[in-house]
């Protein structure tokens, strides 16, 4: 859907993306994953045309580069820095934003009630948005991005700060999407979010792409061992091991066990063995 060709993007003696080079298939739930400064909101910028690279090439599905309207109107984008007039209602926001993508009359009127029923604001599309809710702001920016039907969707963190309702609600619509052959591009800081919801992940870090695979497969190259954790009589003792049942086993053989648990490796260790485990500001 989207190729990504040895692109490279500075900020003066800052390199925000370097050489990066990338493919996401079509209707695939693609997570883009990395600290702060990583790169990530500059990928998704360069990828909708707001940002030019100053090496290499983006095209969308073999049509062309996102510096052309007519590409950048297949996409469609929820920007973590949420994109609404707060002074109009949820309706007119949609109204105003499917204008602008060139939806006439009737279609946009269709359009436009589509997108409130399907990220469940309906019933409140007379409101004005300064009197929404974090999360519902947050299911509105992902109605502007979709009021005009793009088969491609980025969305930059469109989780942050929302109620668990709103979060719980906001997976729906992606697996909903998904299943109408959307392709989308996820970016997070929530590895949950990224095991749960993506088919495949690339995490990058200083610009660069570290590793790209399914969850499953990047768990099991660099996720690490399990860390079985049994409580004996004289305290807690951790063990990181390959073979967690023969090391329990060993363990009750050699002592009471009180209590047990097994910690598997998921994608959040995949993401610290990958980037560090220091502090990122």
């Amino acid at each position: 859907m989207i190729t990504f060709r040895n692109i490279t993007k500075r900020f003066g003696k800052i390199t925000a993306v370097d050489d990066l080079s990338l493919e996401i298939r079509k209707g695939e739930v693609f997570g883009l994953l990395g600290p702060n400064g990583a790169g990530k909101t500059t990928t998704i910028n360069l990828a909708v045309g707001l940002f030019k690279p100053d090496s290499g090439s983006i095209t969308l599905d073999g049509s062309g580069s996102p510096d052309s309207p007519e590409v950048r109107s297949r996409m469609g984008v929820a920007p973590q820095a949420l994109a609404l007039y707060e002074d109009l209602n949820a309706d007119e926001n949609l109204k105003f934003f499917g204008k602008i993508q060139g939806l006439p009359g009737q279609t946009l009127k269709d359009r436009v009630a589509w997108s409130l029923d399907f990220v469940g604001l309906s019933g409140r599309r007379r409101d004005p948005v300064k009197n929404f809710s974090g999360g519902m702001k947050r299911r509105l920016n992902l109605a502007i991005a979709l009021v005009h039907d793009p088969p491609l969707l980025l969305l930059d963190e469109p989780t942050v700060g929302v109620d668990p309702q709103s979060r719980n609600a906001i997976f729906d619509n992606i697996d909903a999407l998904r299943k109408q052959g959307r392709t989308i591009i996820y970016t997070t800081h929530y590895m949950e979010e990224a095991q749960r919801l993506c088919d495949r992940v690339g995490i990058i870090d200083h610009g660069k792409l570290l590793a790209l695979d399914t969850v499953d497969t990047l768990i099991a190259a660099h996720g690490g061992s399990a860390i079985l954790i049994a409580e004996r009589e004289d305290g807690e003792i951790r063990i990181e091991t390959e073979e967690p049942l023969e090391e329990l086993l060993r363990l009750q053989k050699e002592t009471k066990l009180l209590r047990f648990r097994v910690e598997k490796p998921d994608l959040e260790n995949v993401f610290l063995n990958l980037t560090g485990r220091h502090l990122r500001d």
